[in-house]
């Protein structure tokens, strides 16, 4: 059966606080392992809930990273308020979900590659697997997750994922960030400078994980 419903009720989550995405990137990669992203779920009225099991982190200091060449094109979003989500596409098809860190004036973000189901309005995500879930859930890997949730740059690039009014935002868990005997810290994927940095961060045997 179906979890009777979330968590918690929507008006006790919490989103994080700006100050959070003001830290290091590579702190910030780190403490969103176990926190929510919470997403509204137009059919039922109720937000589904994914807790971030794999990130990534980029900054200004990165050659593969959008801000490496200081403040102009689309890299120059990555000096924005902290907080903010940052959307891009690859290949022309993908969507990838990034949320902006280090103080105003200093570029940085933190990519999502995947999200572990936590509730979701009339499915028992305990259950569930990558490989059982329905298309709306197969949340492992940054491209897939953008589709499952239908993020996309049009509509949500720029939004405040501090804030509870945002289409979607980042709220803190029951249990909070994953301890750090819990993280693997690994090489980055996809990428074809700086390959091996240590910067994606993942939580140890979770099967939502893109790559362990």
């Amino acid at each position: 059966m179906p979890r009777s419903g979330p968590p918690v009720s929507k008006k006790a989550l919490k989103p994080l606080p700006k100050g959070f995405f003001k830290q290091d990137t590579l702190a910030v990669a780190r403490q969103l392992l176990g926190q929510w992203l919470v997403v509204p779920n137009a059919d039922q009225g109720q937000p589904g809930i994914f807790q971030v099991v794999e990130t990534e982190a980029y900054t200004q200091d990165d050659p593969s990273c959008h801000a490496f060449n200081g403040p102009k094109g689309r890299g120059a979003f990555l000096y924005e308020s902290p907080g903010l989500a940052y959307v891009y596409l690859i290949y022309g098809m993908y969507h990838c979900l990034n949320v902006v860190t280090e103080p105003h004036g200093r570029g940085g973000a933190v990519l999502f590659r995947a999200l572990a189901p936590i509730w979701y309005p009339g499915l028992a995500v305990e259950a569930l697997t990558p490989k059982t879930a329905p298309t709306a859930l197969r949340t492992h890997g940054p491209g897939r997750l953008c589709k499952a949730l239908g993020i996309t740059k049009a509509g949500h690039h720029g939004i405040d994922l501090t804030s509870s009014k945002a289409p979607m935002f980042l709220a803190q868990s029951s249990t909070g960030s994953v301890p750090d005997g819990q993280i693997v810290t690994t090489t980055r994927i996809g990428i074809s400078k700086a390959q091996d940095w240590p910067w994606r961060f993942y939580v140890h045997q979770n099967p939502w994980v893109s790559v362990p």
